[in-house]
């Protein structure tokens, strides 16, 4: 574990090569648990990849993604370090006539443990996301080709993956293919969770009219996040669940896997491709 809130830290290991042991070093993702505080009470507790400044980031998306606040209530977040061992801590406070989502009041909250791999697993449903985030608007219209080249631009902007290969990342882009943001995380989701965050923090929410690409599967909380943010094209390098074309369809967005060079599939929403047919 990085032990100096750093993204990567480099260790001590023991290579085999053609039958040979050598001793040498190998420079790693880090990953260290936050703490996301809301007003002060505990909500949830993430493992992530630490990188200065992008706590503030994770915390706040994490608490849009997950429906119990919106952007605009937002008025500071604070970062800090855990007091004890490793780790961090997140406090985000709201405007005084601000109020999170029912059930979320103090002494009400529920308390979530994620792991950089899962999200919140279990805990969300269809239904209650609904509720948080109706369907998005129609469009944008994409060019195929315009989609195609996201992933080598993404590829590109992964600074820490260059270095260690150990991390996910999630990239925000505009119709055109221009990127606005990417973040690099231990986990996938803890890196929409940041982007996300990014955006809320410069005021751009909702972010109709863009694309949240990520490099790996598509999972229902990965698209339950970008449902809450207003994105309504989701494309990820590997495939989507079952729940998560389910959740794309009902939420009138589009959703694209195996995102390579030369293809991809449309799961969902395929209007929004420029010459697609009518299909899924």
């Amino acid at each position: 574990m990085s032990r100096g809130g750093h993204p990567t830290e480099r260790l001590p290991i023991v290579r085999y090569r053609d039958g040979r042991a050598t001793g040498g070093s190998d420079l790693l993702a880090g990953e260290e648990p936050l703490e996301v505080r809301l007003e002060g009470e505990a909500v949830a507790v993430t493992m992530r990849t630490p990188v200065p400044g992008q706590d503030a980031e994770l915390a706040i998306g994490f608490l849009i993604g997950e429906a119990i606040i919106t952007p605009g209530q937002v008025a500071r977040a604070s970062e800090c370090r855990a007091e004890t061992g490793d780790g961090g801590v997140v406090d985000v406070r709201l405007w005084p006539d601000a109020c999170p989502a029912p059930g979320w009041q103090k002494g009400e909250q529920r308390n979530f443990y994620a792991t950089s791999s899962c999200g919140i697993c279990g805990k969300a449903s269809i239904e209650a996301v609904k509720v948080a985030a109706g369907a998005v608007a129609d469009g944008p219209t994409i060019e195929p080709d315009v989609l195609s080249a996201m992933p080598d631009t993404l590829r590109a902007a992964q600074r820490v993956f260059d270095r260690t290969g150990g991390l996910h990342a999630a990239g925000i882009f505009g119709a055109d293919g221009r990127l606005f943001v990417v973040r690099e995380d231990v986990g996938r989701h803890n890196a929409v969770d940041k982007a996300v965050g990014r955006t809320a923090m410069d005021g751009l929410l909702p972010l109709s009219g863009h694309v949240l690409m990520v490099s790996g599967r598509a999972s229902f909380e990965i698209v339950q996040k970008a449902l809450v943010a207003g994105i309504p094209v989701v494309a990820a390098v590997s495939a989507p669940s079952t729940l998560a074309v389910r959740l794309a369809k009902e939420g009138n967005m589009t959703l694209v896997g195996f995102l390579r060079d030369g293809g991809f599939n449309v799961y969902a929403g395929s209007e929004r491709l420029a010459g697609a047919p009518d299909g899924a």
